[in-house]
Protein backbone atom coordinates (compact mmCIF):
# COMPACT_ATOMS: atom_id res chain seq x y z
CA UNK A 1 0.00 0.00 0.00
CA UNK A 2 2.47 2.56 0.70
CA UNK A 3 4.69 1.85 -2.18
CA UNK A 4 1.96 2.02 -4.62
CA UNK A 5 1.14 5.89 -2.64
CA UNK A 6 4.73 6.46 -3.16
CA UNK A 7 4.47 5.93 -6.63
CA UNK A 8 0.71 7.84 -7.19
CA UNK A 9 2.93 10.77 -5.11
CA UNK A 10 5.96 10.52 -7.80
CA UNK A 11 3.89 10.30 -10.74
CA UNK A 12 1.61 13.08 -9.53
CA UNK A 13 4.89 15.08 -9.11
CA UNK A 14 6.66 14.23 -12.46
CA UNK A 15 3.08 15.90 -14.31
CA UNK A 16 3.07 19.05 -12.48
CA UNK A 17 6.77 19.60 -13.08
CA UNK A 18 6.41 19.01 -16.47
CA UNK A 19 3.22 20.93 -17.03
CA UNK A 20 5.04 24.18 -15.43
CA UNK A 21 7.78 24.00 -18.01
CA UNK A 22 10.19 22.77 -14.96
CA UNK A 23 13.32 21.55 -17.16
CA UNK A 24 17.36 20.67 -15.86
CA UNK A 25 19.56 23.49 -16.46
CA UNK A 26 21.85 22.09 -19.81
CA UNK A 27 25.08 22.95 -20.65
CA UNK A 28 24.66 26.04 -23.34
CA UNK A 29 25.08 25.14 -27.09
CA UNK A 30 28.80 26.76 -27.89
CA UNK A 31 29.98 28.31 -31.14
CA UNK A 32 32.84 25.83 -30.98
CA UNK A 33 33.74 22.03 -30.80
CA UNK A 34 37.23 22.41 -30.07
CA UNK A 35 38.81 24.83 -27.30
CA UNK A 36 41.95 25.01 -26.48
CA UNK A 37 42.43 25.71 -22.31
CA UNK A 38 45.68 28.18 -21.72
CA UNK A 39 44.78 28.04 -17.62
CA UNK A 40 47.25 26.60 -14.56
CA UNK A 41 45.82 23.39 -12.91
CA UNK A 42 45.17 25.60 -9.63
CA UNK A 43 41.55 24.96 -8.07
CA UNK A 44 40.07 27.43 -10.81
CA UNK A 45 41.22 25.55 -13.72
CA UNK A 46 40.72 22.40 -12.30
CA UNK A 47 36.66 23.12 -11.63
CA UNK A 48 36.89 25.02 -14.50
CA UNK A 49 38.19 22.12 -16.87
CA UNK A 50 35.25 19.80 -15.40
CA UNK A 51 32.25 22.30 -15.68
CA UNK A 52 33.59 22.35 -19.89
CA UNK A 53 34.10 18.55 -20.27
CA UNK A 54 30.93 18.01 -18.31
CA UNK A 55 28.81 19.39 -21.41
CA UNK A 56 29.74 16.76 -23.45
CA UNK A 57 29.94 19.18 -26.35
CA UNK A 58 33.28 20.11 -26.76
CA UNK A 59 36.69 18.61 -27.00
CA UNK A 60 39.44 20.21 -24.84
CA UNK A 61 42.76 20.91 -26.25
CA UNK A 62 45.57 21.69 -23.55
CA UNK A 63 48.48 20.31 -25.51
CA UNK A 64 50.45 24.08 -27.10
CA UNK A 65 51.13 21.89 -30.06
CA UNK A 66 47.74 21.20 -31.11
CA UNK A 67 46.75 24.70 -30.34
CA UNK A 68 46.17 25.18 -34.33
CA UNK A 69 43.41 22.14 -34.27
CA UNK A 70 41.18 24.37 -31.99
CA UNK A 71 38.11 26.81 -32.93
CA UNK A 72 38.80 28.69 -30.44
CA UNK A 73 41.47 29.65 -27.40
CA UNK A 74 40.09 30.20 -23.25
CA UNK A 75 42.90 32.65 -21.98
CA UNK A 76 42.65 33.15 -18.19
CA UNK A 77 44.52 36.10 -18.06
CA UNK A 78 44.70 37.01 -14.02
CA UNK A 79 42.83 35.64 -10.59
CA UNK A 80 43.25 37.24 -7.38
CA UNK A 81 42.31 36.80 -4.13
CA UNK A 82 42.10 39.18 -1.33
CA UNK A 83 40.97 39.09 2.15
CA UNK A 84 40.43 42.73 3.54
CA UNK A 85 39.64 43.78 7.01
CA UNK A 86 36.37 45.93 7.61
CA UNK A 87 35.69 46.06 10.64
CA UNK A 88 37.48 46.32 14.11
CA UNK A 89 36.43 46.58 17.58
CA UNK A 90 36.96 49.34 20.32
CA UNK A 91 40.24 47.55 21.52
CA UNK A 92 41.58 46.83 17.58
CA UNK A 93 40.27 42.94 17.46
CA UNK A 94 39.09 42.21 14.12
CA UNK A 95 35.52 41.41 13.89
CA UNK A 96 35.10 41.65 9.80
CA UNK A 97 36.45 40.53 6.77
CA UNK A 98 35.92 41.10 3.07
CA UNK A 99 36.57 38.28 0.59
CA UNK A 100 37.65 39.14 -2.76
CA UNK A 101 37.66 37.31 -5.73
CA UNK A 102 38.69 38.12 -9.18
CA UNK A 103 39.30 36.40 -12.36
CA UNK A 104 40.05 38.30 -15.73
CA UNK A 105 39.70 35.75 -19.09
CA UNK A 106 39.19 36.03 -23.04
CA UNK A 107 38.34 34.11 -25.60
CA UNK A 108 39.49 34.15 -28.99
CA UNK A 109 38.85 32.22 -32.32
CA UNK A 110 41.97 30.47 -34.41
CA UNK A 111 43.08 33.74 -36.18
CA UNK A 112 43.18 35.63 -32.49
CA UNK A 113 39.96 37.48 -33.35
CA UNK A 114 38.66 38.17 -29.53
CA UNK A 115 35.57 36.57 -29.68
CA UNK A 116 34.97 37.77 -25.77
CA UNK A 117 37.45 40.77 -25.19
CA UNK A 118 38.92 40.75 -21.66
CA UNK A 119 35.99 40.50 -19.11
CA UNK A 120 37.08 40.71 -15.49
CA UNK A 121 34.80 39.20 -12.68
CA UNK A 122 34.51 40.22 -9.05
CA UNK A 123 32.51 38.76 -5.75
CA UNK A 124 32.67 40.27 -2.61
CA UNK A 125 31.29 38.31 0.09
CA UNK A 126 31.61 39.77 4.00
CA UNK A 127 32.52 37.47 7.30
CA UNK A 128 32.17 38.20 10.72
CA UNK A 129 35.82 37.22 12.86
CA UNK A 130 36.36 35.97 15.88
CA UNK A 131 39.99 35.34 17.24
CA UNK A 132 38.04 32.79 19.53
CA UNK A 133 36.95 30.68 17.12
CA UNK A 134 39.79 31.36 14.35
CA UNK A 135 40.68 27.80 13.37
CA UNK A 136 36.26 27.48 12.14
CA UNK A 137 36.58 30.93 10.51
CA UNK A 138 39.62 30.01 8.55
CA UNK A 139 37.81 26.82 7.30
CA UNK A 140 34.59 29.12 6.83
CA UNK A 141 37.19 31.13 4.67
CA UNK A 142 38.32 28.58 2.16
CA UNK A 143 35.01 27.40 1.82
CA UNK A 144 33.77 30.59 0.99
CA UNK A 145 36.38 31.08 -1.11
CA UNK A 146 35.26 28.07 -2.94
CA UNK A 147 31.94 29.06 -3.38
CA UNK A 148 32.76 32.05 -5.05
CA UNK A 149 34.93 30.32 -7.41
CA UNK A 150 31.91 28.06 -8.51
CA UNK A 151 29.88 31.05 -9.13
CA UNK A 152 32.63 32.65 -11.26
CA UNK A 153 32.75 29.46 -13.09
CA UNK A 154 29.29 29.28 -13.72
CA UNK A 155 29.56 33.12 -14.80
CA UNK A 156 32.18 31.97 -17.50
CA UNK A 157 30.51 28.72 -18.70
CA UNK A 158 26.87 31.04 -19.25
CA UNK A 159 29.10 34.09 -20.95
CA UNK A 160 30.92 31.14 -23.13
CA UNK A 161 27.47 29.76 -24.37
CA UNK A 162 26.05 33.15 -25.22
CA UNK A 163 28.85 33.44 -27.73
CA UNK A 164 27.89 33.26 -31.41
CA UNK A 165 30.08 33.37 -34.39
CA UNK A 166 30.75 36.57 -36.35
CA UNK A 167 30.08 36.83 -39.60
Amino acid sequence: MQSARRHFLWGLAAVALSGCGFKLREGGDFAFRKLFVNFPQDPLGVELRRHLLGTGKLELIEDPKRMREADATLDILSQNRQRVIVGVNASGQVREVQLRLSVGFRLRDAQGVEWLEPVTLQMERDLSYAESAALSKEIEEGLTYRSMQSDIVGQIMRRLAAVRRRG
